[in-house]
């Protein structure tokens, strides 16, 4: 008998911001140096090679914005489940993971907002389970107020606490 198929919840738009933002910053700090720093060490030789001074600046553009461009893929292959029993997590393109987490296998479980997410109005919630590898499963993007109610709803059926 074939398993029944959970219609899963996109992230929410807040979240696209975010991991746009991270890839700028990422962009910013550990690619740009890397263009500017052999102009700096290796003058000579590039003249010699006749590396113009705008090309690492245009290898690093076209980098972040394959980067900014990729974010938008990468949110779109997110996508979640609550069922009151379990919590279906999915994501990825070339490897594609769903993880089912068990109410009953969840030990703790944390609620964060990190400076971008609180930005953006989302918030990541984190189930951690009986185990050692991939004992932590995270579902970033959501709101707070969603990641908060599907925490009580755990809690209270793990703990015997009415939420």
């Amino acid at each position: 008998m074939p398993l029944p198929v959970i219609p899963l919840e996109p992230l929410e738009r807040g979240q696209l911001h975010v991991m746009r933002l991270r890839v700028l910053i990422f962009t910013a700090i550990l690619m740009v140096p890397a263009a500017v720093v052999p102009f700096i060490a290796f003058p000579r030789e590039l003249e010699a090679l006749g590396v113009p001074l705008w090309a690492p600046g245009a290898v690093v553009a076209a980098i972040g914005l394959y980067l900014l461009l990729s974010a938008g893929r990468r949110w779109r292959r997110w996508g979640y489940a609550f069922t009151g029993r379990e919590l279906h997590v999915s994501h990825g393109w070339l490897v594609h993971y769903h993880t089912i987490v068990p109410v009953g296998r969840v030990q703790h479980i944390d609620v964060s907002q990190g400076l971008f997410e609180r930005m953006f109005g989302v918030a990541t919630l984190g189930l951690h389970t009986a185990g050692t590898e991939n004992s932590v499963v995270s579902l970033p993007g959501v709101t707070r107020e969603t990641a908060e109610e599907i925490r009580d709803a755990i809690r209270g059926q793990i703990g015997g606490v009415e939420a």
